[in-house]
């Protein structure tokens, strides 16, 4: 056991120079390895830039044991979160092996420890934590969009109604604001500068956001341009509706919190409030616990 323990000790010293010995000769990568690691490097932090360099060189292989429809499914989820960082589907297989090879190897040494709880625990970041990043990513994002998109409709349908084109509004409306939404619209307006039609810019901006108001918006857009029907109505009625859909959905969050402020107070509070009433109660009549207990 001893020797093992030994053997896995001198494996991960060994890594870790093998490691900053890469890091430090920039060995060369494959053209497409080395874009991806320079895709949003100026976004990203020092530790996870570190991790991307020591992990490029595996990601073909943790792409390969992945699969073509899980690559898929991650690239989508990357693209619902808005890369965060710059993550790109390269990059996060990078994270994925540097994070489960320290999971793995700091899992064993536990386990050969007879620390199971340790063990459980850095298998689990191993597994999990870059996917956990990536949740917490696409949550936040969606909040933001949601939370932007009422008043940025308000804005644009004053812009259009004072005499400017859809585009053009579309255009001067998201250089005023900042955040995932303005970087979406963007996005949309390069892809139509590039020769892509409007009802199909419009459609990938619905698929690159899990969000029913961006649904709702681009689903209103295109009917009414199907329809003719004026755009400005369209964006106040469309604000309106959203509007109404927050209010909604905050009254269903707060009627969900009353049972379970309810349930942390019946199981919590009130037994520790009984307690510390008893207790002052005993304390305070100076019972002598020694005649009742016969001692």
């Amino acid at each position: 056991m001893a020797l093992l323990l030994a053997l896995l000790m001198g494996i991960g010293v060994w890594g870790v120079f093998a490691g900053i010995r890469m890091y430090r000769a920039d060995a060369k990568l494959p053209t497409d390895l080395a874009l991806a690691l320079e895709v949003g490097a100026t976004r990203t932090g020092a530790v996870d830039s570190l991790v991307d360099r020591l992990g490029m060189r595996y990601a073909p292989a943790v792409l390969r044991l992945m699969g073509p429809k899980q690559v898929a499914r991650y690239r989508r989820k990357i693209d619902l979160a808005g890369n965060p960082g710059g993550l790109t589907i390269d990059r996060y297989a990078a994270r994925r092996a540097v994070y489960g090879a320290l999971g793995g190897v700091g899992g064993l040494i536990f386990l050969l420890q007879g620390n199971v709880l340790m063990t459980l625990l850095l298998f689990a970041f191993g597994a999990f934590w870059t996917e956990v990043g990536i949740w917490s990513a696409i949550r936040i994002r969606k909040d933001v969009i949601e939370r932007t998109l009422p008043d940025f409709l308000d804005v644009l349908a004053v812009v259009v109604s004072a005499g400017l084109g859809f585009r053009q509004a579309l255009d001067r409306v998201a250089s005023r604001y900042e955040g995932p939404w303005a970087d979406e619209i963007r996005i949309t307006l390069r892809q139509m500068d590039l020769g892509m039609s409007r009802r199909q810019a419009f459609a990938e901006l619905r698929r690159r956001n899990d969000s029913e108001q961006v649904a709702m918006f681009v689903t209103a857009l295109q009917q009414g341009e199907e329809l003719g029907a004026p755009i400005v109505d369209t964006l106040v009625a469309l604000a309106k509706d959203m509007r109404r859909t927050d209010a909604q959905n905050a009254r269903r969050k707060a009627a969900r919190a009353v049972p379970k402020a309810t349930m942390m107070i019946t199981t919590f509070m009130v037994p520790a409030t009984m307690l510390l009433l008893a207790a002052g109660l005993i304390l305070g009549s100076g019972t002598d616990f020694g005649t009742i207990t016969g001692e």
